[in-house]
């Protein structure tokens, strides 16, 4: 009776090895396929970029990209995991659209903060983020075409609305055509990347607010310096040993920082909504906002409560109402209503009418697609 050789371990060593060689040949094989695909996508959205251009419209598309993202998530069969397609398909749109048109795209700088982030996450790495000095100038910079889209913060989930944006809003002509829930997560960072080797943290002073029990905990004697931006905090960290700056992931990348450590915020949930501004308006799609700005009579009592009562009677939702005061006329206030839904759609046109005919001014600021998750 002939027994089995016994397998040594450098035997089992070389055939493990041969295995995971022919798993790598196997994986690259398939990156050969998904790079032909990818060129193939992009010479259809070549033809796509011709085809706008005789229609005249615009490049950007935020509801054609939500739902699209949408559909794969609910196509996927795994095992890729779900949570990672909206990121591998923002870069694989952003470089189709780069083949059409590379927007410029304005927000309120310097680089590194958290609305350069957003220029990133909203529309990938093949774009080319404006910064300048104030929300005011985004409107501006898009308004004499500066910039093809501006990207401005709308609202906050720890610190409300940013009122300089509604002004602006009140007070624009231009379009809106998206939005973007942002997660504010604030990271320590610095040269070395070493916990021990800070002795000043520098950021804005939300920012250090934001992240007082992290850092009672972790570094209760180091001094804390505020600072005019997250950004220039993160200048300082690059300028100077033994400074750590609190801010953005794009700060570090920006400034060629290290991560001390990631998410060191108090409150996970803190999240800035953006608007997407510019471009051309959107077409209806299956989740919408509107913006409205009206004033209504001082003097008449329940004016204000007449105003909103179409909505209801029409069934169309008001997800929030802001007051803010008219330049120039003291105690006289206009409003700002979101509603759910398409101006174009039937609801909130009738709602629309007769609500212009209770107020002293009425106008619509446009329709944008809503973000999953997002208001109302």
């Amino acid at each position: 009776m002939r027994h089995p050789r016994p397998t040594s371990a450098a035997s089992r060593s070389e055939g493990e090895e041969c295995d995971l060689d022919a798993l790598r040949e196997a994986i690259d094989s398939v990156d050969r396929e998904i790079l032909a695909q990818l060129n193939e996508r992009a010479r259809l959205a070549e033809r796509v970029g011709a085809r706008k251009r005789e229609l005249g419209e615009g490049v950007y598309r935020a509801a054609r990209e939500r739902d699209l993202v949408a559909q794969l998530v609910a196509e996927n069969p795994g095992p890729f995991p779900s949570e990672a397609i909206a990121a591998v398909f923002r870069e694989i749109i952003s470089g189709s659209r780069a083949l059409e048109e590379r927007p410029r795209v304005a927000f309120l700088g310097p680089e590194g903060t958290f609305s350069h982030l957003a220029v990133r996450e909203k529309f990938g790495a093949l774009v080319d983020p404006h910064p300048v000095s104030s929300l005011s100038g985004v409107f501006d910079a898009v308004a004499r075409r500066k910039a093809a889209l501006g990207i401005v913060p709308l609202e906050n989930t720890t610190e409300g609305v940013v009122t300089e944006t509604l002004d602006r809003l009140a007070e624009s002509e231009l379009p809106l055509c998206g939005e973007l829930l942002l997660p504010v997560s604030q990271h320590l960072m610095s040269r070395s990347g070493s916990l021990a080797d800070v002795r000043q943290v520098a950021s804005i002073p939300q920012a250090l607010a934001q992240c007082r029990s992290w850092l009672d905990r972790h570094l209760p004697r180091v001094e804390r310096l505020e600072v005019a931006s997250t950004a220039v905090a993160a200048r300082l960290a690059a300028s100077e040993e033994g400074v750590a700056a609190v801010g953005s992931s794009i700060a570090a990348e920006v400034n060629g920082l290290r991560i001390v450590e990631r998410s060191i915020e108090d409150r996970s949930d803190n999240t800035t909504r953006f608007l997407v501004i510019g471009g051309h308006e959107p077409p209806p799609s299956a989740a919408d906002s509107t913006l409205v700005v009206c004033t209504v009579a001082k003097t008449r009592a329940g004016a204000l409560h007449t105003l909103l009562e179409p909505f209801s009677r029409h069934e169309v939702n008001l997800a929030s109402i802001h007051s803010r005061p008219i330049p120039g006329k003291p105690w006289e206030y206009l409003f700002i209503l979101e509603l759910e839904g398409h101006r174009q759609q039937e609801s909130v046109i009738r709602a629309m009418a007769e609500a212009e005919a209770i107020a002293l001014s009425c106008r619509c600021l446009g329709s944008f697609p809503r973000t999953p998750g997002g208001a109302p």
